[in-house]
Formats: C-alpha cells, structure tokens, sequence
C-alpha cells in the first residue's frame, strides 16, 4: 500500500495494488474509486484533500493486535 499527497494538485491518493485501473466511480462528490478489470479496488483518490482531510501531508499507521 503506498499513500501520496500532491500539494501542486491537493490531491491525496491511496493505492492498494498496481494493477491497470479498468473503472473510475466517484462515489461521493471529489471521492474517486478505482477498480480492476475484475471489480477489486486499486486505488482512492480524495480531491481536494486539504479541505477534507485535517493533516493531508502527515500519515500515522497503525496495525490492530493480532488474537491469540
């Protein structure tokens, strides 16, 4: 997974795969969708992300703990 912010174009993007996009859907207005060419999602892409993001350039990861 890699996550990009472009302050030139205020765009915050996620990618999960680097498979060839086959289908865009903007979801909600300025959330785009990216899919394959089977239907699994490759990328989120947030317009205007200093809008609608709080930090757009500052990215904290965390992973939840696994069971016993």
């Amino acid at each position: 997974m890699k996550v990009i912010y472009d302050p030139a174009t205020d765009t915050l993007t996620v990618l999960f795969s680097d498979a060839p996009v086959a289908e865009s859907d903007e979801d909600k207005p300025g959330v785009i969708l990216d899919y394959d060419a089977v239907g699994n999602l490759v990328s989120l892409e947030i317009l205007d992300a200093s809008h609608r993001v709080q930090f757009p350039n500052r990215i904290e990861y965390q992973t939840a703990p696994i069971p016993a």
